[in-house]
């Protein structure tokens, strides 16, 4: 089965292949259809010639398999597209209106529609022809940082920094995939989150995967998704996701490996998660601006292992990021302590550190002590903004359907400094986590004023 091309050899300007494989090969699957990777190619022409001229389009298609049908034809009409951090109408308002030339398209009807709106047939259309090409060095992607820390910030992303990038995706897995034959894939994260496209995108475009079309949420659904699979499948999902199919109690088909991302995995889980499953679960460390990075089997070790050719160097406000996919190192905000043999440990954020009254913590310490409190399901702690020279303050929201507000404070106290209690703390329902679980920071603080919204 052939994979990714070496991207060395390949020299930025010419074309090359926007699928890597046998034309019979199975490139994608669901319930009741098999998707051979010619099909998939004859649908992505037909689609290319019918898409509308622009320079970018915003892709928000719900099922997973007409969204890699319309990446690649956006980027076979020689089009960008853009990957904002949410598909909530003011994000996507505020995507259009920064990129002249722009337009949404997307599988279903959306009620009000988004602005510039291009539905993709129901049925669609199929033309035949060579196997589709684009220039190596095409930016045929800018993807948003989540919001959770500020602003999102936009990051070019070139069909050769993708081949790259799989290519290394594809060794750090390998242990987990059938040898000689195509590995099913079931993802539960959104194909527009970095995530979600390095691992449910990219993969069966260049490597021996095979994706489903959905996107299961619910327990019962990832379950039914699974079942789908032809050979035992590779779960794609987040810690969120993970917590609710172990705590849950459904029983799941045999897996060839779990992978999780977008948030700390905690120790425990995927611990529990290899008991009940019999797999490994390997988690992957990137970002939007770097894409994954680093891997490793989190029930059994606690320092990460950069991918091949990757090199990370702390800082004083960070680390830098050295990859062969990055024209140029990348500064993350996370504080890495590093070994003699590369491998690295995280120790937050430096956004996350506090300093008050001379002492110090760190806001991901704060929290792991809140969500140790028995009957807290699930909280946060942040920093609130302050006016110019004044002490910002410390707040958190916590679901714990128990307690109350001065309970948690009262537990709180034994773990941590007096002077680092949140205040104000609220207990809500739920936390307003995005579709990758992630909180962005703007949605924190209108709950803590008391806005659902």
């Amino acid at each position: 089965m052939s994979a990714v091309v070496d991207h060395d050899a390949v020299p930025g300007g010419e074309r090359v292949a926007l699928v890597a494989g046998a034309q019979a090969r199975l490139l994608a699957y669901a319930h009741d259809d098999a998707i051979a990777q010619s099909r998939f190619e004859r649908e992505v022409r037909a689609l290319a010639a019918a898409l509308p001229a622009a320079r970018y389009a915003i892709n928000l298609c719900e099922d997973r398999y007409r969204f890699l049908v319309a990446f690649c034809a956006a980027a076979l009409r020689g089009q960008t597209t853009l990957l904002p951090s949410s598909r909530a109408p003011a994000v996507i308002g505020d995507a259009l209106a920064q990129h002249a030339d722009s337009y949404c398209l997307g599988d279903i009807a959306l009620d009000p529609p988004p602005p510039q709106y291009w539905r993709l047939p129901e049925t669609l259309a199929q033309a035949e022809g060579a196997p589709p090409t684009i220039a190596n060095d095409a930016l045929v992607a800018i993807g948003f940082t989540s919001g959770s820390t500020g602003q999102p910030k936009p990051n070019p992303k070139t069909w050769r920094a993708f081949r790259a990038s799989t290519a290394q995706n594809l060794a750090a897995l390998a242990n987990l995939l059938a040898p000689n034959r195509v590995t099913p894939l079931v993802a539960t994260v959104p194909p527009q989150h970095m995530y979600g496209m390095e691992m449910s995108v990219l993969l069966p475009l260049l490597g021996p995967i095979a994706v489903h079309a959905a996107r299961p949420f619910f327990p019962s659904d990832v379950a039914q998704a699974l079942a789908d699979a032809p050979a035992p499948p590779l779960l794609v999902t987040t810690p969120v996701h993970l917590r609710a199919l172990v705590e849950s109690g459904i029983a799941l088909p045999p897996l060839a490996g779990i992978v999780s991302a977008t948030a700390p995995l905690a120790q425990d889980l995927a611990l529990a998660a290899e008991t009940r499953y019999g797999c490994e679960v390997r988690e992957v460390f990137g970002s939007t601006e770097t894409c994954v990075i680093a891997r490793r089997r989190t029930a059994h070790e606690l320092a990460w292992t950069p991918l091949p050719g990757v090199r990370v160097l702390p800082q004083p406000d960070g680390t830098a990021v050295y990859a062969p996919h990055l024209p140029e190192p990348v500064v993350l905000a996370d504080l890495m302590e590093v070994g003699a043999d590369g491998r690295f440990v995280l120790r937050g954020r430096s956004a996350d550190l506090l300093e008050i009254a001379g002492k110090r913590a760190s806001l991901g310490d704060l929290t792991r002590k809140l969500l140790a409190i028995e009957g807290v399901e699930d909280g946060v702690v942040f920093q609130l903004d302050a006016a110019e020279g004044a002490v910002r303050r410390i707040a958190a929201l916590a679901v714990a359907p128990t307690l109350d507000e001065a309970g948690i404070l009262h537990a709180l106290r034994a773990s941590i400094d007096p002077v680092f209690l949140p205040r104000p703390l609220r207990i809500v329902e739920a936390l307003p986590r995005n579709e990758t679980g992630k909180l962005p920071r703007d949605r924190l603080l209108r709950l803590l004023q008391g806005d659902a919204g």
